[in-house]
């Protein structure tokens, strides 16, 4: 399934990619799923940030809904959200 869609991903987490390592983080695409949630890596100080949540759900999770509609949820593998 994530074959498919990589280039894709890739290319709307490319648009959010330097506001993250400006703060010393970044994400690595782990999966998408056959019911279209994609799971991603929090890498560096984003693994461990307490607005992680908030990154995920506001910037990144925003950016792939609007590139690639089809995904229906970003959910982040490494990190407890509330």
């Amino acid at each position: 399934m994530l074959n498919q869609y990589i280039d894709q991903i890739e290319s709307a987490l490319d648009t959010i990619r330097p506001y993250l390592e400006a703060d010393g983080g970044n994400v690595k695409v782990i999966d998408l799923t056959e019911d279209m949630v994609l799971k991603l890596e929090l890498l560096g100080a984003c693994s461990s940030c307490p607005m992680s949540t908030m990154t995920l759900k506001a910037g990144v999770e925003e950016a792939i809904k609007k590139a690639i509609p089809e995904i229906l949820k970003v959910e982040a593998v490494n990190v407890e959200i509330a």
